[in-house]
């Protein structure tokens, strides 16, 4: 990762975008084996890198969009213009929202005695569930790592400002507070580094996108100050002097360049 920004969408919804963003939510879903065997050593043990490899597949990005489940359609609409207007990739982490739970549900299904009874047994369903999670957690800290820049999304879904400092509040998403407090300690690496490597050969997975369960409600403290901002402003500035440039710039360091000037520090 080489930079880190803290996007305020306003009432932005890039509407007109959402069947580019669409098409390219589609074209990352995984096509699953939900046949847990295949992923069996001789000895008959699950191989968590096989699962991964096949549940949340290696896809080649250059924004990761940190957001919360309940903004899906915006945030398709903004992957959506992002590739259309800069050509670059983003990942929308909602591409695997829900295939945790259902790798969930295969798990219990294939491996839990109780199953026969439409019930699972507490226990296991903890063990099995620690193990999901520990995928999806090892695997989005590998794709946060390998893709050049984040963005993460505030709105009202996913984060509560405190009153008094807007860059700290809350949210009630603990797969948003492990994103965020990822970005402060996944190493940041130049621009050329990333760029260096066309296809990606990590895998990916949300986070966020598990499931919360609306009888729990728990919110955690967040703090954003070590996110660079930008706003609506910013975009529409980047999408200008992205049209007019005659160097072939990368878009990425457009914006970089364009927030520096503004004595932002990027990263």
């Amino acid at each position: 990762m080489h930079a880190r920004f803290n996007l305020d969408p306003a009432r932005k919804d890039w509407r007109e975008y959402f069947g580019e963003g669409k098409r390219i939510y589609n074209e990352y879903k995984a096509n699953v084996v939900k046949d847990l065997k295949r992923f069996e050593s001789p000895r008959g043990i699950l191989q968590a890198k096989d699962i991964i490899e096949n549940w949340f597949p290696a896809i080649d990005a250059d924004v990761f969009l940190s957001h919360s489940h309940k903004d899906e359609p915006l945030i398709i609409g903004l992957a959506g213009w992002l590739h259309k207007e800069f050509g670059l990739k983003p990942f929308i982490d909602s591409t695997v929202w829900g295939y945790s739970d259902e790798l969930l549900r295969v798990i219990d299904n294939e491996c839990d005695q109780y199953k026969k009874y439409e019930t699972y047994n507490y226990y296991r369903r903890n063990r099995s569930t620690s193990h999901v999670h520990m995928m999806l957690s090892t695997a989005l800290m590998d794709m946060m790592d390998r893709c050049e820049c984040l963005i993460f999304v505030n709105t009202p879904n996913s984060f509560i400002p405190n009153d008094y400092l807007m860059s700290q509040g809350e949210t009630e998403s603990p797969w948003i507070y492990s994103e965020i407090a990822m970005t402060r300690m996944l190493r940041q690496k130049p621009p050329k580094e990333h760029r260096a490597k066309a296809v990606y050969d990590g895998v990916n997975a949300s986070l966020e996108h598990i499931k919360e369960a609306n009888e729990l409600r728990v919110a955690y403290p967040l703090d954003t100050l070590h996110l660079t901002p930008l706003t609506l402003s910013d975009l529409d500035h980047w999408m200008s002097r992205k049209r007019t440039d005659t160097r072939n710039t990368n878009p990425l360091d457009i914006l970089y360049e364009m927030k520096a000037s503004k004595g932002v520090i990027v990263g």
